[in-house]
């Protein structure tokens, strides 16, 4: 038992939580921050492709199961910073239209209860914090914003400006990737980014990488205020008779449970953690899963339609860096299509490792040499629809994903009319391909990057689990703070709105604690 009362805990370090650690510490009240992994080793293997994609290296060892009892190994990974250490840093904001009701040719993405302006100062802030390059202007579907980008885009290196520039004769709007990573392009000598090719995916080994843990964490914890627990899994949470407020959060640490008590419980475990947690912690008083009256703790999960695209060059290419190119011509649709279809945008480096490490081991590295001196990568990506039935469940000490696909039909056009457009620019600038292209459709369960949904916010306790401000309806001092809260999951990165929504409940909390 720990005797230590906290005006505020967090659970989970990852765009969530870690943000609001660093948006909480200036305000002096005592904050305990509990992180189930450690902090990520600095070594070699950060920017080994074999380790990281044919070995697992960093990857959990964690099992979870689908609707059919079949084995999943999750494609996550538990450090402080959460999946915010291997993530690309692609930080986009929502369209403005993503907020209210959409119609697509899948069914109906939900309007939001809070619009564009309501998240338009927090994206401003967020950009600052996780100090994010790009340039507003080229993108038709850019929402409005007061100011430009924190610091300028990262350039196209000259084969993917070749690609911008064939695509804008095209009549399309490429545009810069808006990007959390820390390149100086003017003074190289003063850049903390290196422009290395094991970047998207990887871990940063000289910490170039906005991340949570970076940005958010380490300089949270510089204050005394503050404290940080790694290895620290939190099991479940206790209510007090009424169940009204959480009085006791149950953490394993070195094989012992300890208990923490404090004012304000703040759950950031990620969209699938934080319902399980939700779910593992019922009582009486919440039979079905705290904070469940609703029955949509775990349900509308949603993970993004992601499909990548491997186009091959005739001659080989010089590239080293090539995630900085972004296309929504087709985010709402196209001439022959009135519903949306998504987002386009260039993938990191398929380097010869890379390419070993995800296929057959009796391929000689030679061939991989020649894929990956001519591969361009895309990763195109459709909006998930909230469904019910989607969702996350326990059963015992197993944690399961049912989920179904939809919105399939504007999922492939958005495959075709890209490979399309491809095909219309290869004869420009070098470009040509030999038409050949790879795609990889259809993400398993296993793909959890982009999990949201599972706790949604709204102003109605029977048809959301949160209230505006991420406090569970039902239970008066706990908040849910990832990527749980969204109603719907657009078709960009979800990231930076994450990050956004903590500093905007952040706002909230530091007024509740005064």
């Amino acid at each position: 038992m720990n005797n230590d009362r906290y005006d505020v805990i967090i659970i989970g370090t990852g765009a969530g939580g870690g943000t609001l650690a660093h948006a909480l510490a200036p305000s002096g009240k005592k904050i305990l921050v509990l992180e189930r992994g450690t902090f990520l080793p600095k070594e070699k293997a950060n920017w080994d492709s074999e380790a990281i994609y044919a070995k697992n290296r960093y990857r959990t060892s964690e099992i979870w199961y689908d609707k059919n009892d079949k084995p999943v190994r999750p494609f996550t990974h538990y450090y402080v910073g959460g999946n915010t250490k291997f993530y690309g840093s692609a930080l986009y904001r929502f369209r403005e239209r993503d907020f209210e009701k959409v119609l697509h040719k899948g069914g109906i993405s939900p309007e939001w209860s809070l619009k564009y302006p309501d998240f338009a100062p927090y994206y401003d802030r967020a950009e600052k914090l996780y100090e994010v390059r790009g340039k507003r202007g080229l993108d038709p579907t850019d929402p409005p914003s007061s100011e430009d980008y924190p610091f300028p885009a990262i350039s196209h290196e000259p084969y993917m400006q070749r690609i911008n520039d064939a695509l804008k004769d095209r009549g399309l709007h490429p545009a810069y990737q808006p990007l959390g990573i820390k390149l100086n392009e003017v003074n190289r000598l003063f850049s903390a980014c290196i422009r290395c090719d094991t970047c998207d995916g990887f871990a940063c080994l000289v910490d170039a990488k906005a991340d949570a843990d970076v940005n958010g964490v380490r300089p949270a914890i510089t204050y005394p205020n503050v404290t940080l627990m790694t290895e620290a899994k939190v099991l479940r949470l206790h209510t007090s008779l009424s169940g009204r407020e959480v009085t006791a959060v149950e953490t394993e640490i070195a094989g012992e449970r300890q208990i923490f008590s404090g004012d304000i419980v703040v759950v950031a475990c990620g969209a699938i953690n934080s319902a399980v947690l939700l779910l593992r912690s019922a009582n009486d008083k919440h039979p079905n899963g705290l904070a469940n009256s609703s029955d949509l703790v775990g349900r509308n999960y949603m993970m993004h339609k992601l499909a990548f695209i491997v186009a091959l060059t005739v001659r080989p290419k010089s590239i080293v860096y090539s995630k900085t190119l972004s296309v929504n011509d087709f985010y709402w649709g196209d001439k022959d299509f009135d519903y949306p279809m998504g987002n386009v945008q260039s993938l990191g480096t398929i380097t010869t490792d890379r390419a070993a490490a995800n296929g057959p081991s009796f391929v000689p590295k030679a061939i991989y040499k020649t894929i990956a001196d001519r591969a361009i990568g895309w990763l195109l990506m459709t909006e998930d629809l909230p469904d019910l039935n989607n969702r996350v469940y326990v059963k015992g000490e197993k944690i399961y994903l049912e989920y179904t696909n939809n919105n399939d039909e504007a999922y492939k056009r958005l495959i075709e009319r890209w490979i399309r457009v491809l095909r219309s620019i290869e004869p420009r600038n070098d470009i040509g391909s030999l038409s050949l292209y790879l795609t990889t459709a259809n993400m398993s369960l296993k793909d959890v990057g982009h999990q949201c949904g599972t706790c949604r916010f709204g102003e109605d306790p029977k048809t959301s689990v949160l209230d505006l401000n991420c406090r569970t309806h039902d239970v008066d001092n706990l908040y849910v703070v990832d990527g749980g809260f969204f109603p719907s999951s657009a078709a960009v990165n979800p990231t930076l709105t994450i990050i956004a929504n903590a500093l905007r409940v952040g706002e909230h909390l530091l007024e509740r604690l005064k």
